[in-house]
């Protein structure tokens, strides 16, 4: 196991002096010459592969129908006492604004304002109070242009109905103004996610600050995990930065504002790890230097493995289809990585330049006779000794109470709804309730329905008759390529689960009705409902080819560390019980104290990684240090030294990074809040149940066999 320390022999001041200089070196040449990430990062309007069915029906409808197909920004006026005269003014005025000077990628838009009322009337709703339209802009459109095209739209729309139908509260009486549809919520989310990045960023380095101050009492220790943390998101924000603009890597702003929680958690873990030896030394050592070489030699190895065994475990990322989780992978492994090459150079560097004062104003003394010098604490030695003591009770009683938070398993709940998932303030989500408060709710986002050969009108009215369909609209339609498009609108939310179980009868019904004159027919489907469902399809695929994988990449990792063959069988069983016990009370909090009907999709792949890997730093820790007293007396001597050495850094770490996580939970984004919840929880888990009692119980039940084949 030693062979994966570091080979530092001196830790002189020189060596210190350079280990720092280099690092800030690194820090700001990089910053100065390579692009920050955030400059970098792509907000793509589709989360999809280009070979999901979707994708590749919605480049069919492009081809065969330019000028009809293209992503919808919804225009939704409303009045609650009904749409006066003067609001029509107002909408024809919009619409002769967006005909004359056309927005950022916009390919058509309803001739309204040169319809007479009669005609125009077929835009609004039965009632009178609310009118909508689709502004349709280019299907293959960035982010970057939906965002600019809605910008226009805004402007448009205060010089034509004023700023306040765009501001008004919706109980107020007056014209409200509202952009939704795909366009409209897909920028809102993407402003949701940037403006969340600084905040989180705010909110967790105060966190960590305050954690630190209050869990060791010192505020210049407080400093070092922050200053460590501080260079390593430089560093890592200017290569992902560089990596970006010149070698084509992809992501996002919610990988950045996972990134930076990610970073927080892991590096401080790492850096109090190296601490909690440190201090220990300098009772056991007079001078700092050699403290800080005691702790090094025993704490690097660990800090570097457990690095490596998180970036495996996310690079594991790269085997998912979707872009949601396939570009989690190199930016986190990368930020991972260089947080531990940080902790291991430049964290004992900054701790040995600050020697003994680091801890101030609780300095540790060298106190060589003390008969407790460098020994642990009074709860961490009980730990210890309970833990092996009472192992056989500690490793069954442990096993059932997360097996019991594993019941609530089988009754979670998954959606893939992005509209509920996003505040109901939001002004793309408002614009949705008020028209399916008083039109269908399905025009939001209709379905595009692209019918191959056969009967056009054969295929409307079997897909009319069905009970989820309020309407269909045949839009075009070739002749001489026997081609036609329809839009379906459903009588229900486009983005729910029940639009998404009603496309397979929709695809039957068209291919049915479009062939009942003998002629064979193709359907495919298109639109964001379809859009969705390929998104819950690949979603499952990546679960089930991605665990596999981190489990095995885990496994001999450690298997390679430990060198044994067991101990990696039971450290991998008790973190995989640890994260379905974390998803069942995770469910528990998001449905009975959020008050939230689902858990988002994404959410169990997105948490397993995690909890896995992270989890595995805990393991690393307790079991290093077990393995490294292991050859001082018999097992049950080691696994008791090795627990009380390490309990109080893993319950300060895993109270720090479980603050981290739950961080998320305050963002108004459901996805990174639920993420946050069942993360926090599964870290806590951790922390209390699995590393302090379970995994050494376990330990010392096996004995010398959980070393074999290495033996004693």
């Amino acid at each position: 196991m030693h062979r994966f320390e570091p080979k530092v022999r001196t830790w002189s001041r020189t060596w210190r002096a350079a280990a720092i200089l280099a690092w800030l070196l690194a820090a700001a040449l990089l910053a100065a010459v390579f692009p920050a990430a955030s400059k970098e990062e792509i907000n793509r309007s589709t989360l999809l592969p280009a070979s999901a069915p979707s994708q590749m029906a919605a480049v069919r409808v492009r081809d065969a129908f330019p000028a009809s197909s293209g992503t919808p920004a919804i225009l939704v006026f409303y009045n609650p006492t009904g749409i006066s005269s003067a609001d029509w003014a107002a909408i024809r005025r919009t619409v002769r604004e967006l005909r004359t000077h056309p927005v950022t990628a916009q390919t058509q838009v309803p001739q309204l304002d040169a319809l007479p009322p009669g005609a125009a009337a077929r835009f609004a709703s039965d009632d009178g109070k609310v009118v909508s339209f689709p502004v349709l802009l280019r299907a293959d459109a960035s982010q970057d242009q939906l965002n600019q095209a809605v910008d226009e739209i805004d402007q448009d729309l205060r010089r034509a109905v004023g700023a306040d139908a765009l501001n008004r509260a919706p109980d107020r009486p007056g014209l409200h103004a509202y952009v939704t549809g795909p366009v409209g919520i897909a920028v809102d989310a993407t402003h949701l996610f940037q403006h969340a990045d600084l905040a989180l960023l705010i909110a967790t380095t105060l966190l960590v600050l305050a954690l630190m101050i209050v869990l060791y009492r010192s505020p210049i220790l407080a400093l070092v995990p922050l200053v460590s943390v501080g260079i390593a998101y430089t560093v890592v924000s200017s290569l992902l930065g560089a990596w970006a603009r010149y070698g084509g890597l992809t992501f996002d702003a919610q990988t950045l504002s996972i990134l930076t929680v990610l970073l927080f958690g892991a590096g401080t873990d790492y850096c109090l790890f190296l601490i909690a030896r440190y201090r220990q030394e300098l009772r056991r050592h007079g001078r700092p230097i050699d403290a800080l070489r005691a702790s090094y030699k025993g704490a690097a190895g660990a800090i570097l493995m457990s690095g490596l065994t998180v970036s495996a475990s996310l690079l594991s990322l790269l085997a998912a289809r979707s872009p949601s989780f396939h570009e989690f992978a190199i930016p986190f492994s990368v930020a991972v990585f260089v947080m531990a090459l940080v902790a291991i150079t430049f964290v004992p560097a900054l701790i040995g330049s600050l020697g003994r004062a680091a801890f101030w104003p609780r300095i540790p003394r060298y106190e060589p006779d003390a008969p407790d010098a460098g020994q642990p604490g009074r709860v961490s030695r009980w730990l210890g000794r309970t833990a092996v003591r009472r192992r056989t009770p500690v490793a069954v009683l442990g096993s059932l109470a997360l097996a019991a938070c594993c019941l609530a398993l089988p009754h979670v709940r998954t959606s893939y709804d992005l509209l509920s998932s996003f505040p109901a303030d939001m002004p793309s989500r408002e614009g949705y309730a008020v028209l399916s408060a008083h039109e269908s709710p399905g025009a939001l986002a209709p379905i595009d329905v692209l019918v191959e050969g056969g009967s056009p009108e054969g295929a409307v009215r079997a897909v009319q008759s069905l009970a989820a369909v309020e309407q269909v609209h045949l839009v075009a339609v070739r002749d001489h390529a026997h081609v036609a498009l329809m839009q379906v609108e459903l009588r229900t939310n486009p983005y729910s689960e029940t639009a998404m179980a009603a496309l397979p009868s929709i695809e039957r019904a068209a291919a049915k009705g479009a062939s009942a004159g003998g002629q064979a027919a193709h359907v495919y489907l298109a639109g964001e409902t379809a859009a969705q469902e390929d998104t819950r399809a690949i979603t499952a695929r990546d679960t089930r080819v991605v665990i596999p994988i981190v489990l095995v990449a885990i496994g001999l990792l450690l298997l390679v560390y430990l060198r044994s063959v067991v101990a990696p069988l039971y450290l991998l069983a008790t973190i995989v019980l640890s994260y379905g016990a974390a998803m069942g009370l995770g469910w528990l909090v998001i449905r009975e104290v959020l008050h939230q009907p689902a858990m988002q999709g994404a959410i169990p792949l997105y948490a397993f990684v995690f909890l896995v890997a992270l989890g595995e730093d805990y393991n690393i820790f307790v079991m290093s240090r077990i393995w490294e007293v292991w050859h001082q007396g018999r097992a049950h001597a080691a696994v008791e030294r090795g627990v009380a050495d390490t309990a109080s850094v893993i319950t300060s770490a895993g109270l720090i990074l479980a603050g981290t996580f739950a961080m998320l939970a305050s963002l108004p984004i459901q996805v990174l809040l639920q993420f946050g919840v069942v993360t926090a929880i599964g870290v806590l888990l951790d922390t209390f149940v699995v590393r302090p009692w379970m995994v050494p119980a376990i330990t010392a039940i096996l004995g010398d066999a959980a070393r074999w084949p290495r033996g004693t």
